[in-house]
C-alpha cells in the first residue's frame, strides 16, 4: 500500500478519542487515523452495478426471527468489545 502524506483538522474531542483507542490497542494515533479513512472511504464508495438486483434473494434457510438477530449481534458486539481491550475472541 503506497501512503500519501496529507493534513487534516479534527476536532479536540476526537483526537482525545484517537490517542486513548490506540493506547488500548497498542497501535499508533496514525493507524487508528488510516483505518478511519479506510473504512469511510469504503461506506461511500458507489458501485458500477448493484450488489443484488431487485429480483435476487438471500436464502437465509428460512424465518428468522428477532431474538436470533438479537443473539447474534449480541455476540457479534461482545466478541468485539473482547478484541478491542485486547483478548482473544
Amino acid at each position: 500500500m503506497g501512503l500519501k502524506r496529507t493534513n487534516v483538522y479534527a476536532e479536540d474531542s476526537d483526537l482525545t478519542l484517537i490517542k486513548e483507542a490506540a493506547a488500548r490497542l497498542g497501535v499508533s494515533e496514525a493507524e487508528i487515523i488510516r483505518e478511519g479513512i479506510h473504512r469511510i472511504a469504503l461506506a461511500h464508495r458507489v458501485w458500477d452495478e448493484p450488489f443484488v438486483s431487485d429480483e435476487e434473494t438471500f436464502d437465509l434457510g428460512g424465518p428468522v426471527e428477532k431474538d436470533e438477530i438479537r443473539r447474534a449481534a449480541t455476540e457479534a458486539h461482545e466478541q468485539r468489545e473482547r478484541r478491542n481491550r485486547g483478548h482473544a475472541a
